[in-house]
């Protein structure tokens, strides 16, 4: 080690043994490195683009003495070259930079072609099948990773080089392939569309180290479609023309009247639609507005004439269902059959315990006497599978119904190819958003009907639009809300305290001791709340209901973020449930092992997985790069830079349960969720448990939540739309 006088920095150089921890977005890391004439290996901190196991490392920085990690050498600069020893070449190859060549097939390859190694993948990939265990599927595999990895290179010191982070480089390489850097510069904002993980102020602020300037009217049409983008995941189908104006003037700093132009030309090009919503204009995303009223054409063509039974002695037909299921259905039941089978299309809502399902099986049981084809549906994998276990018959998400093409982008179902189908039956409706409405509903064919089914108090969809609660608004619809709580129903707390709940009334308290399926327990502090969480989880419900603590219980919580958010309790409750498993991957953030409990966090049709899903890991293979879930029975496989689609599910938000259910929930409440504590809210979560739900929190946040009626009304035009065009239709 020699001093640099000039810089008054120290240098070091050696081959790095173990990359400790390297982040992608900021690029820092912590290196293991074997620094000649030194018998410990040395800890080196500082910034890299890339960094691998293997490769050597020159540095000049300075020594500190860390409290909590010793004696480490902090570079100010650092740069990385490929290995040229073959021990290094050995550890390179085998550090998983490389999909298909592990450990052994490094030391393989090492062996038998030393250090031309490199240079034989590069130039003379046809002679890795000389080599024992690789043939062509093997030695494409390799060259396909090697020269992605060049590609990703590239692309990972290009943005590192205008000071944007890299972790999303093998998405971008993904997308745009050899021309992703032409296609950046051409046009930076198209990242923000195009990449998932990268939004609109990471391409800003590369968009403006490229040169755009702060009022270009590219930049401009950018952040307009970029606000009404953030506006749509709030559950807007539209937003004001003003708001939009106003809103994107001040979050790109620019005046109002580059806005204005940027909003005219964005409307020439089609990206955005004009309209009027109670008198005030409005602006919507193209394929919002057409989703809209094409949904409200397509719900006046069912509407249209009769059912495809035909007539039927509806009395008669009751009766026979009664006897078949032996039960006496109630006059709401009736009612609710009598409607369905009358009308094309048919609303029926209501909570838990009402009776719902009754009346679904009863209608499908008359149904099918009459000798229909049935299709059953529901938006997500656990509701469509709740919906057969109910009906005993086959049900599909929407997307599989539909039969969705990962390729094309496209359905293979819609109003050219319609479902061969006389009836569709669509489950868990409070969840649909109005693009995935437009796609069902132009896909069922003229003459069939349909049937909705949905508790319009629970949470409205994750996705654009307020379909549900547009339909039943409209009063265009026939709609039956059941209310009556059965009496098997009734023996449940969790049933009545939901129903409570949302009545606006506080949970009936269950008396110190008694067995039930509904508790209420006190904590006051977020550290409090946590104790008696994991307490919970980890001890009393497994010893006093049998419950398995990772596959039965699920943790509902508000929020994401804070010491009660989802991200929080997932560290700890993965220290907790699962603390010893091996191996053990690292990437965005989060460590994954074999048996963590995961969710899936977007629809990704290649894999036929969707948002909400949820799985546990079975395998974690470090030579193939790979980690795969089982999701209920779904094996889906992820390549290990695409661990970003999932998150620990130990806790999940309650937007995420919506379609699910668990056996048990625990619930933590404290009123540092105030900003999101609404009755809909836990209401969602109460109705998710099915044999036992624990609220842990204060009382003063429970008030809260329960008291909070208010549902922060969504910018739609589909009530307007349906009331319109089936009025005159």
């Amino acid at each position: 080690m020699t001093t640099n006088t000039t810089q008054n920095l120290e240098t070091l150089a050696g081959s790095i043994e173990q990359v400790t921890f390297h982040s992608e977005e900021t690029g820092f890391c912590v290196l293991r490195t074997k620094v000649k004439g030194q018998k410990d290996l040395i800890t080196v901190i500082g910034s890299a683009v890339t960094i691998n196991a293997g490769e050597f490392i020159e540095c000049k920085g300075t020594w500190i003495n860390d409290k909590n990690y010793g004696i480490q050498f902090k570079a100010e600069i650092l740069k990385a070259t490929p290995p040229n020893t073959l021990e290094g070449i050995e550890k390179y190859l085998g550090s998983g930079l490389i999909k298909g060549i592990g450990k052994y097939l490094a030391k393989v390859l090492t062996k038998s072609f030393g250090e031309t190694v490199f240079e034989i993948i590069e130039n003379h990939s046809h002679r890795l099948t000389e080599l024992e265990g690789i043939g062509d599927k093997r030695k494409d595999m390799i060259l396909t990773a090697w020269k992605e990895q060049k590609a990703v290179r590239e692309i990972m010191v290009f943005l590192q080089s205008y000071g944007v982070g890299t972790a999303r480089a093998v998405r971008i390489y993904k997308m745009y392939g050899n021309n992703a850097i032409d296609i950046i510069r051409n046009n930076p904002y198209q990242l923000a569309l195009d990449v998932i993980g990268i939004g609109f102020k990471t391409a800003d602020a590369l968009a403006m180290r490229l040169g755009l300037t702060k009022d270009s009217i590219k930049r401009a049409e950018a952040g307009v479609r970029h606000v009404l983008q953030e506006f749509a995941a709030e559950g807007n189908c539209a937003i004001g023309k003003e708001t939009l104006t106003k809103t994107t003037a001040e979050l790109l700093e620019i005046s109002e009247t580059i806005i204005t132009q940027a909003i005219i030309n964005e409307t020439q090009k089609g990206n955005l639609i004009l309209d009027r919503i109670n008198e005030e204009e409005c602006l919507f995303l193209a394929t919002l507005y057409q989703a809209e009223c094409l949904s409200a054409k397509n719900t006046a063509r069912l509407k249209n004439g009769k059912p495809p039974w035909g007539e039927i002695n509806y009395e008669k037909a009751i009766k026979w269902t009664e006897e078949r299921i032996s039960i006496t259905l109630s006059p709401s039941q009736r009612e609710a059959i009598i409607l369905a089978l009358k009308e094309k299309v048919v609303i029926i809502t209501g909570g838990p315990g009402v009776g719902k399902t009754t009346v679904i099986n009863s209608i499908l049981k008359i149904v099918h006497a009459k000798k229909m084809q049935v299709s059953l549906c529901a938006p997500t994998g656990r509701a469509a599978k709740r919906l057969a276990e109910t009906t005993g018959l086959k049900a599909k998400t929407i997307h599989r119904l539909l039969e969705y093409n990962p390729k094309t982008h496209t359905f293979k179902y819609h109003q050219h190819n319609p479902l061969a189908t006389d009836m569709v039956v669509i489950d868990e409706a409070s969840m649909i958003d109005i693009v995935l409405w437009y796609n069902v509903i132009k896909a069922i064919p003229n003459h069939a009907s349909l049937l909705i089914v949905g508790d319009i108090d629970q949470l409205p969809s994750v996705g654009p639009g307020a379909v549900l609660s547009d339909m039943i608004s409209s009063k265009t619809i026939p709609v039956i809300k059941l209310t009556e709580i059965f009496r098997q129903a009734a023996n449940s707390q969790i049933i009545i305290n939901a129903h409570r709940i949302n009545q606006g009334q506080f949970p009936i308290a269950t008396s110190q001791g008694l067995l039930t399926d509904f508790y209420f327990i006190q904590a006051e502090t977020p550290e409090e709340i946590q104790d008696k969480m994991l307490t919970v989880v980890t001890e009393n419900i497994p010893k006093r209901f049998k419950l398995n603590p990772k596959n039965d219980i699920q943790i509902l919580t508000p929020m994401n973020r804070g010491g009660l958010g989802s991200r929080a309790l997932n560290i700890l409750l993965q220290s907790k449930l699962n603390p010893h498993s091996e191996p053990k991957i690292s990437k965005f953030g989060t460590t994954f092992a074999a048996g963590d409990k995961v969710i899936q966090n977007i629809n990704n049709y290649d894999k036929d997985i969707f948002n909400g899903d949820i799985g546990i890991i079975t395998r974690i293979d470090l030579e193939e790069s790979e980690l795969r879930v089982n999701f209920d029975g779904h094996l889906v496989t992820y390549d290990f830079n695409e661990l970003d689609e999932i998150a620990l599910a130990y806790a999940t938000s309650i937007h995420k349960s919506q379609g699910s259910e668990y056996a048990a929930v625990v619930i933590p409440l404290a009123t540092q969720h105030y900003m999101l504590l609404a009755r809909n809210l836990l209401y969602t979560a109460v109705t998710r448990g099915k044999k036992l739900v624990v609220i842990i929190g204060q009382t003063k946040a429970l008030a809260m939540a329960i008291k909070n009626a208010s549902v922060k009304a969504r910018i739609t035009n589909l009530q307007t739309r349906l009331q319109n065009i089936i009025k005159n239709f």
